[in-house]
């Protein structure tokens, strides 16, 4: 393969790229620019040239799906990607490293066996009972995920706790617990005297070691593999990094291929800082940016554009601004619906309208932010007889949380010692609710990720009782299982031609002819933990990430791209969500969506209402004024609301504080809001409590008024 051949229909800068000298290269790649043909044309181009024998050549990616595409499409080249002797290399970080050793452990650790723990769930159980941490499952497969953070940073389990302060981990439990449950699980892997066992993390753990520690090992491994390519660089963990410069020892033959736009896994302990600082590593790197973007619309690239334009940070700084090389399209719209059941019936429609007109089924994607957000698609699809497959996640009804939690309402509805009014009609969702409060329902998001997924398809769940109870008015408890298993039996099965509903994580390094991102309200994208509360900031650079999420979904979009957004989750329900901060200066004015006004951002630090002063403290925070400063309390009203407190929180069997503080409610009983504005002005008063409470609250303050005037 001579130049010409080698950069034959490549753009100037993906033939830079490919021509480009042996030695340090980076390539940054915009969405839909072509990376994985350059960087193949590279590696073709190194052997043809006689730079390197495919056997040096070693190219890791992060999926198994990546590795096979580039394995293809060297094969095409005439470049054989298999894994055979005498062949490039292409796999993924831990296939590579497995492979490693296997080959080396005998020499590096002797005569004691290996075997690979596949599933840590049971052996981060038996830690956390030891530990004496809650083993539900949610817990369990939490502290799994944080254990394979700490592991991917580099963290040992005695420096966890100072890291998670450091860092402001959201950890599952206080982080003196993780690091307990991380040092047992450490402990139990290695009490077999006959076979150590090791997790993925351990395999890259031990491959570097290896090459660090043993000059002999390190001398055969650099022998073999001269070349190194790594893909989605800006993806990389510490402990891949610290494989990779091991790797390379004192070598610099590396291409390395990435976006930093699109750095969305920092939950896995990725992150951007080796492909930014590269130029800073190897000064005399080749730096080659390729933004030319040939999978989107002009029209699709120039709203992705305005997404990442916004963005703030060291990343922004390097952002590409991709340029579109394809026709004219259609432009974006934006669609502003009352509740997510009539945002799913419309996204469905419009799908419906795609097929007719001939796009096929497979051509589209439904993504969210979060998994749960896939029950009303799924109806909603289902009820139109639009065929669909789960991506990166199964069907709702087949999650196991959601299977656990429809198995335990059946169980109930077997009990004859409900009473008659609980079993029917307006009573239904809250039993629902308390049937469900054991598996992890509770009144406000928990934390940890795993927790709060299984919070939201819980909460999914209740609302679908909601809309049931209010298409079926004479629905009672056996009424409802048997709905719960029709439209768990009447999903269609996954097949290859249908729509796809998937995650925007999920989403990565994927594309369709249509796209519809959904769910796109503050709360949501960016995530409510992002955000803070009432009594902390929002954290910027998990915005940012958020703020990158929407753009890689954008991105996805070859053609036709609908970004919407539901004021309310039940039908009925009082809107007051906002759309996401994200879209406020990209809906344009012609747009119907482009009535509704910004969201309501991090307000400045609050003064005194009565003296003017700025106020100190978390109770003078809430209450709005110092606390030495006079009050003017209601007490009427605030009986009334202790009351009513009282109430419902026996009636949801949750405790009084879980539905208001007391400073709440005497702010509340001091403050005497009108409307919706003035409740959420009040801390500890967010958009779900003014959804569930606030109509509740502002009756009874109205009719105080009303009886004082």
């Amino acid at each position: 393969m001579n130049d010409r051949d080698a950069v034959e229909g490549l753009d100037p800068e993906q033939s830079a790229a490919v021509l480009a000298p042996r030695g340090p290269v980076c390539v940054l790649a915009g969405a839909g620019t072509g990376k994985t043909r350059t960087i193949t044309r590279r590696i073709a181009h190194l052997v043809a040239d006689g730079h390197v024998k495919p056997s040096q050549v070693l190219a890791v990616t992060f999926t198994a799906r990546a590795a096979g595409e580039m394995r293809e499409r060297l094969r095409v080249l005439g470049i054989r990607g298999q894994s055979s002797d005498g062949q490039v290399q292409a796999r993924t970080f831990h296939a590579a490293a497995m492979r490693q050793l296997k080959y080396f452990w005998p020499q590096v650790v002797g005569n004691t066996d290996w075997r690979l723990l596949d599933r840590k769930f049971g052996v981060v159980g038996q830690a956390a009972s030891a530990a004496g941490v809650s083993t539900s499952t949610d817990s369990v497969r939490d502290l799994a995920g944080e254990i394979e953070w700490a592991k991917a940073s580099l963290i040992a389990p005695e420096d966890y706790p100072a890291a998670a302060a450091r860092l402001h981990r959201d950890t599952p439990t206080d982080a003196d617990r993780v690091a307990a449950v991380y040092e047992g699980y450490e402990e139990l892997k290695n009490r077999d005297p006959d076979a150590v066992l090791l997790d993925f993390d351990d395999l890259l753990l031990h491959t570097a070691a290896a090459l660090e520690n043993s000059p002999s090992v390190a001398q055969e491994f650099r022998e073999r593999y001269r070349c190194f390519v790594v893909d989605e660089y800006q993806d990389v963990t510490p402990l891949q990094q610290r494989v990779l410069d091991a790797w390379l020892g004192d070598r610099d033959d590396l291409t390395v291929v990435g976006d930093a736009n699109q750095t969305i896994y920092s939950f896995t302990g990725a992150t951007p800082r080796f492909l930014l600082d590269f130029s800073r590593r190897f000064p005399e790197a080749t730096v080659v940016r390729l933004e030319r973007d040939y999978r989107s619309t002009p029209e699709v690239v120039g709203l992705a554009n305005k997404v990442i334009g916004a963005a703030k940070g060291r990343i922004a700084g390097t952002r590409l601004q991709l340029i579109g090389q394809r026709a004219a399209g259609p432009d974006p719209t934006f669609v502003e619906y009352d509740d997510e059941a009539s945002e799913a019936a419309g996204v469905a429609r419009t799908i419906q309208q795609l097929i007719r007109t001939g796009t096929a089924p497979s051509e589209i994607a439904v993504l969210y932010r979060i998994n749960a957000h896939s029950e009303a698609h799924e109806k909603a699809l289902t009820d139109l007889a639009i065929p669909y497959q789960i991506r990166g996640g199964e069907s709702f009804f087949q999650r196991q949380d959601v299977r656990s939690a429809v198995a335990a309402v059946r169980s109930s509805a077997a009990r004859d010692d409900l009473p008659s009014d609980a079993r029917s009609g307006a009573g239904l969702p809250r039993l629902v609710e308390a049937v469900l409060a054991p598996l992890g329902l509770s009144a406000t998001e928990p934390n940890g990720a795993q927790a709060r997924e299984k919070w939201a398809a819980l909460r999914a769940l209740v609302a679908l009782t909601e809309d049931l109870v209010v298409q079926i008015p004479d629905l009672d408890l056996e009424g409802l299982v048997r709905e719960f298993a029709m439209r768990a039996e009447a999903r269609h099965p996954p097949v290859v031609e249908g729509v796809t509903l998937a995650s925007l994580h999920a989403a990565k390094g994927l594309e369709w002819d249509a796209v519809f991102l959904v769910g796109l309200t503050d709360g949501t994208l960016p995530i409510s933990h992002a955000l803070g509360d009432n009594n902390s900031s929002p954290d910027e650079a998990a915005v940012e990430e958020e703020r990158r999420l929407l753009y890689v979904g954008v991105t996805r979009a070859r053609e036709h791209l609908e970004l919407s957004w539901a004021l309310a989750r039940n039908e009925g329900g009082r809107k007051s969500r906002r759309r996401s901060r994200f879209l406020v200066d990209l809906v344009p004015e012609s747009s119907p969506a482009s009535r509704i006004a910004a969201p309501t951002v991090h307000k400045k630090r609050p003064v005194c209402r009565v003296c003017g002063k700025p106020v100190i403290g978390t109770v003078a925070t809430m209450l709005g004024r110092c606390e030495n400063c006079p009050s003017d309390v209601d007490i009427a009203l605030l009986e009334s609301l202790r009351t009513w407190r009282s109430e419902t929180s026996k009636a949801l069997k949750v405790p009084a504080y879980v539905v208001f503080s007391d400073n709440t409610l005497t702010a509340i009983a001091e403050q005497r809001p009108r409307d919706d504005r003035g409740l959420v002005a009040i801390p500890g008063i967010g958009a779900k409590k003014l959804e569930r409470f606030g109509a509740d609250v502002l009756a009874l303050v109205d009719a105080r008024l009303s009886a004082t005037e």
